[in-house]
């Protein structure tokens, strides 16, 4: 956890009024009305930071903040405090991998539901179990996973003016939960787009989209349309098992393309030529690690241009 070099503590005074400040909604009582803001608050509250959260919310709700952007792997905020020049903030959480992104990718696109969820702008609770099982969590789990910086001079990390960017954030998040997915590194069309090419189907996203575009839609009608799409108006993700491959009769042929657990493969030409890798677990360090994946994804590419 990171944090800039500060000269030492300085006395405060009472902050400098803000004009036109970022006001938290929330004017009582817990900030954050949607599961994933509420988890994240939560998170952070977990962490025993004291009065350093209770006086941030102080300033998120006295409209101290001045700006706040979300951008992959960082949030950047200016916050007014009793100085002339606001404190600028930083709250960094590391991207997540390609290939993490990729394993995610191809678990979402077995879905219908999961993709027409997305498409209405919600975020269901069966997102973080799935982000969890690709071995990145959702939300960070400890302070040390966030890289916090403030150029105020108090030496407390987080200081006040950190915390009262947590608080905004959270009712940012509930305003937007892509921004969740933003900051850990995929943007909402770009995440949408991948689950289109997995799924190796346009009609799903593009019949929905009409419902979207549909004066007084709702979420409800979004999933509603979403669930009276028929098995055939879907491209056929999961297979089950593989079919079977025409080989010489009898003999090892026939047992080497039918015997064992496969992983089910979506069907379609133009899916990723390493997709198998993206469902497989990185192997351990000692057999390479993320880094062997990497190579052989390569190594498929390369295959794949030469045939």
């Amino acid at each position: 956890m990171a944090a800039f070099r500060k000269p030492g503590f300085e006395p405060y005074g009472k902050p400098r009024p803000v004009e036109n400040g970022l006001t938290a909604r929330s004017a009582r009582g817990d900030i954050g009305e949607q599961w994933w803001s509420r988890r994240f608050i939560g998170v952070l509250e977990s962490f025993a930071l004291g009065t350093r959260l209770t006086r941030g919310r102080a300033y998120a709700r006295k409209g101290q903040v001045v700006s706040l952007e979300v951008t992959p792997g960082v949030v950047t905020a200016e916050v007014q405090g009793s100085r002339v020049t606001p404190y600028r903030v930083r709250i960094g959480l590391k991207k997540f991998t390609r290939l993490v992104w990729a394993k995610v990718e191809v678990v979402l696109a077995e879905q219908a539901l999961f993709s027409a969820q997305l498409l209405a702008g919600e975020f269901p609770r069966e997102l973080e179990p799935v982000f969890a099982q690709a071995g990145a969590p959702l939300f960070p789990g400890r302070l040390a996973d966030l890289d916090l910086a403030c150029t105020c001079p108090d030496p407390a990390v987080p200081c006040k003016h950190i915390a009262a960017v947590f608080y905004l954030l959270a009712e940012r998040f509930d305003d937007d939960p892509f921004l969740v997915l933003r900051w850990r590194g995929r943007d909402r069309e770009v995440l949408l787009d991948q689950l289109r090419e997995l799924r190796g189907d346009e009609e799903v996203p593009e019949l929905l989209g009409e419902v979207t575009d549909e004066p007084g839609a709702t979420s409800s009608s979004i999933l509603g349309a979403a669930l009276a799409l028929t098995e055939s108006d879907l491209a056929p993700v999961v297979t089950g098992r593989k079919r079977a491959k025409p080989g010489p009769p009898g003999g090892d042929a026939v047992t080497f393309w039918t015997a064992g657990q496969l992983l089910p493969m979506p069907s379609h030409p133009e899916l990723p030529v390493d997709l198998l890798l993206r469902q497989l677990p990185v192997p351990g360090s000692g057999l390479g690690g993320a880094a062997l994946v990497e190579d052989l994804a390569g190594l498929y590419e390369e295959m794949t241009d030469r045939d």
